[in-house]
């Protein structure tokens, strides 16, 4: 007799890089987002949902490989075989949103959007393929003061949700003051051997808070090997050119005033430096006049951005204090946002100049500091009341139960599975229920329901010798009319919460 091949069947896992995210974490995130939301709406901004994935020219220059664009995005061909991509970000989507409404949008246009974006990356501890951003810009004007009104907004979103004043700040550069550096030590042009080595030097500061000045300073020169041997290239800057671009990203002083005038000698008669430096003495200016202390809003040169697109302004959202997290460890969370001017994304749809600015939390981020810190906790949500079927030529029954539960603001379902009351009362604790409704054929022929408490029953349990005191006593169990469930149940709940 043959033997019978065995079905094949697929491997239940979730994908490289990617995660399931719980209930708790789910409902804790919501509490987070609409901290964040209602900032945003106060200050003017209007929602806008753009699609999961667009056609791939529309995400820019910045992507790595035009001909099979599938490196650092996830991408595929749809019948037409056009590429298409998931987004990388919410930036591009908004420039091509933008471009495409232009006319019909009043400007300057003021978004704010959440959702997810994907990296085709090397996913690591902490690091996923899959993760959330939520953004908000301007688009259609070059007043700074846009800028500076995205960090006093992301200011008050810290605060908001429940980040204390002097535990986060808002560092500010300005990516012309760089350009101008960099046009006194001869690095200007439009040549892609120009771009390259202005990456290079932005890339070299941005690594600033990870390996130190002495770090910076190898990879603005020849190159730096790390602890495993691996070497990376530097900017092949001269060494006294090296140390002006230091001085400038060590700049320091007592006031933002003090940092402006730094940076002017620094700069020198540089139009592009001196015009940044105009611009970031104005964002300080404001914050002040808004009543945005040094405390909130700080001026920082060492404050780049890794991104190519800013063209001026550039700020983060970082958080200054350290935590333990579940191991005991103590972790510093750094960064949680950041964002800048990019007058040249929507221009690249248009063929004109179109300003814009915007700002990002980096949700995941954002949510793990305040879950460590106990200033973000699941949103309390009460399990939902168990009506259990006793008799299944009944539905009806205990679906009038249920909806009236749920007509009363209680949160509660029926027992929709086809096991018998153990399962049934099993499937109750599974869930965490607070209570469970049995109306068995006896309590329907005299009209009544009876309510188990399962948390005090839970906790009775514990004090009860034996069987026979167990259903002598009947703890945390009632019989009441039908008419009285409503007050019943919540007499249940709100003893469980005092």
């Amino acid at each position: 007799m043959a033997k019978r091949n065995k079905p094949v069947r697929p491997k239940a896992r979730v994908p490289k890089g990617l995660r399931d995210i719980g209930a708790g974490e789910v409902r804790a995130l919501d509490a987070m987002l609409s901290g964040i939301r209602s900032v945003y709406e106060l200050y003017g901004f209007e929602p806008l949902d753009t699609p999961a994935f667009e056609y791939t020219d529309a995400l820019g220059k910045f992507l790595p490989d035009q001909d099979r664009p599938n490196e650092g995005v996830f991408s595929f061909q749809d019948e037409d075989e056009q590429w298409l991509s998931l987004r990388y970000d919410l930036t591009a989507p908004l420039a091509r949103f933008v471009a495409e409404n232009y006319d019909g949008l009043a400007k300057p246009f003021r978004r704010y959007q959440f959702g997810p974006v994907w990296r085709n990356e090397k996913p690591g501890p902490g690091r996923y393929r899959q993760f959330m951003q939520f953004d908000a810009d301007t688009v259609g004007t070059a007043s700074v003061a846009a800028d500076a009104e995205l960090c006093m907004m992301a200011a008050d979103c810290l605060e908001a949700l429940g980040i204390k004043r002097g535990d986060y700040v808002m560092r500010v550069n300005n990516r012309k003051v760089l350009d101008g550096i960099l046009e006194r030590i001869g690095i200007a042009g439009d040549d892609a051997g120009y771009e390259a080595q202005r990456m290079t030097v932005l890339r070299a500061i941005d690594k600033l808070d990870r390996l130190g000045p002495e770090g910076v300073r190898l990879l603005l020169g020849e190159g730096r090997k790390d602890e495993s041997g691996d070497y990376t290239k530097g900017a092949g800057l001269s060494d006294d050119h090296a140390g002006l671009i230091m001085a400038f990203v060590e700049t320091e002083a007592d006031s933002r005033d003090g940092v402006v005038e730094r940076l002017r000698e620094i700069v020198g008669d540089s139009e592009t430096g001196l015009a940044g430096v105009a611009e970031l003495a104005e964002i300080s200016a404001l914050g002040a006049a808004a009543g945005y202390g040094e405390d909130r809003v700080r001026l920082d040169p060492s404050v780049v951005r890794g991104l190519g697109y800013y063209t001026g302004p550039v700020f983060e959202a970082e958080l200054t204090f350290s935590a333990q997290n579940e191991k005991g460890e103590t972790v510093r969370f750094g960064s949680v946002g950041g964002g800048g001017r990019y007058d040249g994304l929507v221009q690249r749809f248009k063929g004109v100049e179109v300003p814009a600015t915007g700002f990002s939390f980096g949700v995941s981020r954002l949510q793990t500091a305040l879950e460590t810190t106990g200033a973000l906790a699941a949103a309390a949500v009460a399990a939902p009341v168990i009506v259990l079927v006793m008799d299944r030529d009944n539905l009806a029954d205990y679906q009038k139960l249920t909806f009236d539960l749920r007509s009363a603001g209680i949160r509660a379902e029926m027992y929709l599975g086809t096991s018998g009351m153990r399962a049934q009362m099993k499937y109750a604790d599974r869930r965490g229920a607070p209570a469970v409704v049995i109306q068995g054929e006896d309590e329907r022929a005299r009209g009544e329901v009876t309510i188990k408490d399962l948390e005090k029953g839970a906790r009775l349990s514990g004090e009860i010798a034996d069987n026979e005191e167990w259903r002598s006593g009947r703890p945390a169990q009632v019989s009441v009319p039908q008419s009285g469930l409503i007050d019943a149940v919540r007499e249940i709940l709100s003893h469980q919460q005092d």
